[in-house]
């Protein structure tokens, strides 16, 4: 007994022991209830004594088990609030960001500069993915997609962002080839991301006009690449409002039908349940900004 016992396990058996579960405490330290009841096993053998009476579907805490989580857990709290001190007086302020390409190249990352000019001592990392944040290959603070779809029990996905889809152009193209109704874009190529196939049939149907068959249409991976194809002239695009706002303020795009719109699904964030308060910090700013820059948004579209 000169060494101490072996940290995973304690840590596995005062998990089991609050939930009285070796499944719910796998969820909870992220293996599975197999793991847990062997670690609880190593622990039992090297104190000599049950932990737990075993029954079918269920686990009862021992006379031994009950006093020996009265005397580990007060510890294994003792430890973790003296490594988060540590970590808060040493780490580096970080806000991790989970965001899809377009997104963080459209809207994201040109608002940025904002939001370290108003927090300068946190410092903002972005993580792009095309995968739902429950899939996520790498940790985050703060995701952010469209949809209540594909997001993890442990984080609650809040409204952020309502959308909609214009039909789009450069300038230039417009006006060599004026669209002044939905019939008109049949002379124009229709640009589209594979990630957003459906958006010109869902608008066609929207307005109730059907495409016309055999209509030029042009592919992209992404709907960054689908905008960057607009400006430069290649045909139409139906683009969100949200990551439309720079374009057509600047006069790269404009939007020549602008009150046939298609409502796209709105936008969520969460904040993962370890985040910090920087997380906070950055959700405070989100929050604001989306609602002026969707202001200024629509305010734009009504005075074309």
């Amino acid at each position: 007994m000169s060494r101490p016992p072996p940290l995973n396990a304690v840590r596995a058996f005062v998990a089991a022991a609050r939930h009285l579960s070796f499944t719910r405490a796998g969820r909870e330290l992220g293996v599975t209830h197999g793991a847990v009841s062997r670690q609880v096993r190593q622990l039992e053998e090297y104190l000599g004594a049950a932990l737990f009476e075993r029954k079918t579907r269920q686990i009862v805490l021992t006379a031994a088990g009950a006093q020996f989580l009265a005397d580990t857990a007060p510890a294994l709290a003792s430890i973790a609030a003296a490594a988060q001190a540590f970590v808060g007086r040493t780490a580096a302020r970080v806000v991790r960001i989970n965001v899809r390409p377009s997104f963080a190249v459209r809207w994201l990352i040109p608002r940025l500069p904002d939001f370290v000019a108003r927090h300068p001592l946190v410092t903002p990392e972005v993580v792009t993915s095309t995968a739902a944040p429950e899939k996520a290959m790498e940790s985050f603070d703060v995701a952010i997609r469209r949809g209540r779809r594909g997001w993890p029990p442990s984080i609650e996905a809040r409204a952020f962002l309502e959308d909609e889809g214009l039909v789009v152009a450069s300038p230039e193209l417009l006006k060599s080839r004026p669209v002044t109704d939905p019939d008109s874009l049949s002379r124009h190529v229709l640009l589209y991301s594979k990630t957003r196939r459906g958006d010109w049939d869902a608008w066609s149907l929207q307005v109730g006009k059907a495409r016309v068959r055999n209509q030029q249409m042009l592919q992209f991976d992404h709907l960054h690449f689908v905008m960057q194809a607009a400006i430069d002239g290649l045909g139409a695009a139906m683009a969100p409002v949200s990551l439309l706002g720079h374009d057509l303020a600047s006069g790269r795009l404009a939007a020549p039908l602008p009150h046939l719109r298609l409502p796209l699904s709105r936008y969520y964030y969460g904040v993962a349940p370890d985040a910090g308060p920087e997380s906070q910090l950055f959700i405070a700013w989100l929050e604001s900004l989306a609602e002026s820059e969707m202001r200024q948004s629509l305010a734009g579209l009504a005075a074309q």
